[in-house]
Parts: C-alpha cells; structure tokens; sequence
C-alpha cells in the first residue's frame, strides 16, 4: 500500500479544524453541541491523515482518543465538565510521558522531531524537560480556568489562549534549539 503525497491543506485542517469546529458550534448552540461537533470533526481529521498518510501519527489518535472517552461521558452525561476536563488530560499524558521519559534517560521529542530539528542529545534533553514542565503548567492553568471561569471564557481560552500559549513558548525555544543545531557536515551550532 503506497503512500499518498498529502496536500499541503492537510495538516493544518486535521490540527486546527476541529478545534475551529468547536469554536463555532459552541457560539451557535451550546458547549454539549460543540463536543458533538469536536467528536465528529476530529474522526474526521484522522481520516483524512489515513487516507493520505497510508498511517495515522501518535500525538492525533491520543487527542482523538481523549476527546472520544471525555466528549463521550460528556455527551452521554450531559455534563460539560468532562470536555472541560480534556485539555488537562491530554497536557497531564504529554507531561508525564516526556519527564517520566527523562527519568528512565528516554528522550521521547527525539524520535518525533528529530529530523526536522538536528540536535545534539543535551539539547534534546533541555528540550524535551522544557517541553515537559510545559505541558504540566498548561493542564494546572486549564484546571485553573475551567473551575474559576464562565463557560464562554473557557471556550475563548481553550481555542486562542492555550494556542497563543503554546506558540510564545515555541517561540521562546528558539535560543536553545539553536545553540544545540547540528549542522550539514554534524557539527553543533553557534554557542
């Protein structure tokens, strides 16, 4: 079975869809319609990845398979805490398996990022604890918000905040994925 050369569209369409999706549906209905909506849109964005990746990647079937037990009971439940609870959850996994990593010498960014960012293993290492104390502080703030704050301000936070979040620390990274670069001929970037 061959690999088809996915579109360019793809990626960010089964990233950022659902989460648009979720978004609209919740400003036009309510915060169960808009979990339906998530459920649907993100099986949706798996099967657009199989059907051009012949493969479906780690992180996506995680998010897919919390957003279906959590969007689940908030559905069956018509509780809205479960769904309120799912970035936390998902933070909290990435958080535990990237420090629980680093405590048992794994560094689990490597193998996923590795050939688009050359490294040396230290730098990996700084990354991937960085990554890690990340996500932790990112599933506190969620629980933070959702207990503290309105539905509406929730809703806001988990599509814009969380995401303006996550690109300043991208960006604030940058420093330290260049110190650590290993170049063409393997030789490590400038210090």
């Amino acid at each position: 079975m061959s690999t088809r050369t996915p579109p360019n569209w793809l990626k960010p369409v089964t990233e950022y869809g659902p989460l648009a999706a979720f978004m609209l549906a919740y400003f036009q209905g309510d915060l169960l319609i808009a979990t339906a909506v998530l459920m649907v849109t993100t099986a949706i964005g798996l099967a657009l990845s199989w059907w051009y990746l012949r493969k479906l990647p780690m992180m996506p079937v995680v998010t897919a398979a919390v957003v279906g037990v959590f969007g689940g009971l908030t559905l069956w439940l018509q509780d809205e805490t479960f769904i309120k609870m799912k970035p936390t959850i998902i933070q909290a996994l990435f958080a535990v398996l990237l420090l629980g990593g680093l405590a048992l010498n794994r560094v689990f960014l490597k193998p996923l990022l590795g050939s688009a960012l050359p490294m040396q293993d230290e730098g990996w290492r700084k990354l991937t604890l960085r990554f890690g104390l990340f996500f932790a502080a990112m599933a506190v703030l969620n629980e933070v918000v959702w207990r503290t704050q309105s539905t509406d301000f929730w809703v806001t936070f988990k599509v814009f905040g969380l995401m303006a979040l996550t690109f300043a620390f991208l960006l604030s990274q940058a420093p330290l994925i260049n110190r650590y670069r290993i170049d063409q001929e393997g030789e490590a970037g400038d210090a």
